[in-house]
C-alpha cells in the first residue's frame, strides 16, 4: 500500500510522474522536490538539493515518505538512491552503481559484450594525439559522445569529419573520455523497463525527436517532442527487445554484484537484422514518459512502489489505454543554446500542458525558467488524433520567442518509416 510519495526532480517527466501518482487511488499524499510552478498544483513543493543524498534523506524522513521516485540522473548516478535505501526507505532508482548504465558509456558497451548484447562497435578516446588515427577507422558517419553525463546533448552525429573531430576534442578538453562509435541505421525506438534484478516488465515503446527543428535539423537536444505507440514497430518487438537486450543486461549487473532496480531505458535503432542498442538510461526518459503514462491504466504507484520493493514479480500485467499519445516541448528562445528566461507564461494552465523550466515571479506569474519549457500532451483514438489535439493545445500557448517542432509524429503518420 502507497500512501505518501515524494518524487524528486522539476521537470516535465517529474510532472508526468505526479499526474500518474495522483490518478492512483492508493497515493493519498504528494510531495515533490524541488518541483516547478506546475507541479505546486497536485503536490506540496520542497527545495532541497536534490544530489545531496543526506538532504533528500532529511526531506524524506521529515515527510514520512513511503516511497521515493528518483527522476533525473545526476541525483542517480551520485548515489541519493544508496543513501535512501540505507535510511530504510523505498525508493524506485537504482543505485550508484547501477546507474553506471547511463553515468559511463564505457561502462554499459562492457556490460553489453558480456551480455552478447548487439551494439555499435566502439572505441574509446581519453588522449587528444589518439584522437585522428581513431577517427579515421570511422566513418563516413561519425556518431561521437562525451562518456560522461550530458543531459541528451553529448552526442553528435555527422558526416562531417571536421564537426566530429571538434566535438571530441571539446569533450576532451573538458577532462571527459570520448566514444566514438559506428553508426547504427534503422528507425529509433524507446523502450522504458521496469527492472527488479532479473524481472522485466516493458511499457510502450515510443520514438523521441532529437534535434531542435522540423525534418531532423539543427543541434541535439534533450527532447523535443515523443510520440506512442509505434504504428510501424511490428508487435513481437518489442518482446524481442526485452528477450534479446533488456532482460541480458539485467542479469549480467546481478552477475557482477550490482542489480539494476527503478526503470532501465533501451534506447535502440531497429535495423534489418533486429534492435541494437544506441544508449541505456537509468531513469524515465523525456520527453517519452509524459506521452507514455498518459496511456497507462493501470496504478502508477503500485507498479513503482513493487519494483522498488522488490516484488515486480508479482505485479499484475500493466494495463493500457487504446488510442495514441503525442508530447510537444514548446521550448524557450535560443534554446539549445543558452536559453532565454523570465518571461511570463500564458495558457500554461490548461489541460494537457506539463511544466519543466518554470517558475513564478515576485506577482506569482508563471515564467520561463529552463530550456525547454512545457511539455503539450495530446491523446485520441489514433496517432493523427493525438497530433491535433497536442497542436490545438500549444496553439492557445504564449511565450514570446518559443518554437517548438510542427513535425512530432508526423513520418509514422504517414507511413514514412519502415524497417
Amino acid at each position: 500500500m502507497v500512501v505518501r510519495v515524494l518524487v524528486i526532480g522539476s521537470g516535465g517527466r517529474e510532472h508526468a510522474l505526479l499526474i500518474g501518482l495522483r490518478n492512483d487511488p492508493s497515493v493519498t499524499d504528494l510531495h515533490v522536490a524541488p518541483g516547478n510552478a506546475g507541479t505546486s498544483a497536485i503536490a506540496t513543493n520542497h527545495a532541497v538539493d536534490v544530489v545531496s543524498g543526506d538532504a533528500v534523506v532529511a526531506l524524506a524522513q521529515k515527510l514520512e515518505a513511503d516511497l521515493v521516485v528518483i527522476g533525473p540522473e545526476v541525483p542517480l548516478v551520485l548515489g541519493v538512491a544508496d543513501a535512501l535505501r540505507e535510511a530504510g526507505i523505498a525508493t524506485f532508482g537504482p543505485s550508484a552503481q547501477a546507474a553506471q548504465i547511463e553515468g559511463s558509456k564505457a561502462f554499459a558497451k562492457d556490460v553489453m559484450a558480456a551480455a552478447g548484447v548487439h551494439t555499435a562497435h566502439a572505441e574509446i578516446v581519453d588522449n587528444p594525439a589518439h584522437l585522428d588515427a581513431a577517427l579515421d577507422r570511422f566513418g563516413p558517419t561519425w556518431v561521437v559522445k562525451d562518456d560522461g553525463l550530458a543531459a541528451g546533448k553529448g552526442v553528435v552525429v555527422t558526416a562531417d569529419r571536421d564537426v566530429a573531430r571538434d566535438h571530441a576534442a571539446e569533450c576532451l578538453e573538458s577532462g571527459h573520455p570520448v566514444l566514438l562509435e559506428s553508426f547504427l541505421d534503422g528507425p529509433e525506438v524507446s523502450l522504458f523497463c521496469l527492472v527488479d534484478g532479473e524481472t522485466v516488465v516493458p511499457l510502450l515503446p515510443a520514438q523521441d525527436h532529437k534535434r531542435v527543428g522540423d525534418n531532423d535539423a539543427g543541434p541535439n537536444t534533450g527532447g523535443m517532442g515523443a510520440y506512442t505507440p509505434l504504428p510501424w514497430l511490428p508487435a513481437e518487438m518489442t518482446e524481442r527487445i526485452v528477450d534479446e537486450v533488456v532482460k541480458p543486461v539485467a542479469a549480467e549487473m546481478v552477475k557482477r554484484g550490482i542489480p539494476f532496480s527503478g526503470l532501465l531505458y533501451a534506447g535502440l535503432a531497429i535495423g534489418k537484422d533486429g534492435p541494437a542498442v544506441v544508449e541505456f538510461n537509468c531513469r524515465f526518459g523525456d520527453p517519452e514518459t509524459q506521452a507514455v503514462l498518459a496511456l497507462l491504466k493501470s496504478p502508477l504507484g503500485a507498479a513503482l512502489n513493487a519494483t522498488a520493493t522488490g516484488t515486480l514479480a508479482d505485479l499484475p500485467a500493466l494495463e493500457w489505454h487504446d488510442g495514441a499519445a503525442v508530447t510537444v516541448v514548446v521550448a524557450a528562445e535560443n534554446y539549445p543554446g543558452k536559453p532565454r528566461t523570465g518571461d511570463v507564461i500564458t495558457g500554461a494552465d490548461a489541460e494537457g500542458v506539463l511544466h519543466a523550466g518554470t517558475s513564478t515571479n515576485a506577482d506569482g506569474a508563471i515564467v520561463s525558467a529552463g530550456g525547454r519549457v512545457l511539455a503539450v500532451v495530446g491523446t485520441g483514438a489514433d496517432l493523427a488524433e493525438a497530433r491535433a489535439q497536442a497542436y490545438d493545445r500549444i496553439a492557445k500557448i504564449k511565450l514570446p520567442g518559443s518554437h517548438f517542432r510542427t513535425d512530432i509524429g508526423r513520418n509514422a503518420l504517414e507511413g514514412k518509416i519502415s524497417i
